[in-house]
């Protein structure tokens, strides 16, 4: 009996590239192993790297080539991780399955069952397992939040532009030897009892420029103030 041309799709958006949880290449490797012990043919994995499952159809060329591809009878089986890689939203799923099964080809998830059935069972299942990964997205999300709180709270880097005076290397804030000489020629104007227009105008006579932009203005100089006193 031949086995069933299948193709795989993975997906991962930018929060999970930096979380790791599910990566790409834990995808891969879990439906090539589905695969293998269900007799499929694997012919192709198809991937959208750094897309949000909540992105449309439109968005997501990896997951629209596999789409055409089974319609064009190249494969009858797309096999996913989990089915929150196909999309977040319950509806997104099914409107894929839907446009699947009118081809007579299925979608399989590694990570959870086959659901076989009438409609309205296979969209229950569906339903809870698409509300069990809400619940877990919302979990990790509330920890990189918490986390993102507690650096910020101990003055560390929790992403973004860094403050002028420093640089971001590996996560964590450095001093930034250019910028810091800056902060402390603002410093040492101040004190000499210069306005915050005078100083911005003293830092571009002197070829000294900010973070962003060419020139300095007074509202720049009063930011660096605040952070540094």
């Amino acid at each position: 009996m031949a086995k069933e041309r299948t193709l795989g799709y993975v997906r991962v958006s930018t929060d999970e590239q930096a979380t790791k949880g599910h990566g790409l290449a834990i995808q891969r490797r879990a439906i090539e192993s589905y695969c293998k012990k269900q007799g499929l043919l694997l012919v192709d994995i198809l991937s959208d790297a750094g897309i949000s499952g909540a992105n449309g159809l439109d968005t997501r060329d990896g997951l629209a080539t596999a789409l055409a591809r089974i319609e064009r009878h190249e494969a009858n089986v797309l096999v996913v991780y989990r089915f929150d890689r196909l999309a977040r939203q319950l509806l997104v799923q099914l409107t894929v399955t839907d446009r699947l099964d009118k081809v007579g080809a299925r979608v399989l998830s590694t990570s959870e069952p086959d659901v076989d059935g009438p409609d309205e069972l296979r969209d229950l299942i569906r339903n809870i397992l698409a509300s069990i990964a809400a619940y877990e997205r919302a979990v990790i999300r509330g920890r990189m939040m918490a986390g993102r709180r507690a650096k910020a709270a101990e003055g560390r880097y929790v992403g973004g532009i860094p403050r002028f005076g420093y640089s971001a290397n590996a996560g964590e804030l450095v001093g930034d030897k250019r910028e810091q000489a800056v902060v402390d020629r603002i410093l040492k104007l101040k004190a000499e009892g210069c306005s915050l227009r005078a100083v911005a105008e003293r830092l571009n006579e002197e070829g000294l420029r900010p973070k962003r932009g060419e020139r300095w203005q007074a509202t720049q100089v009063a930011r660096v103030l605040k952070r540094s006193l």
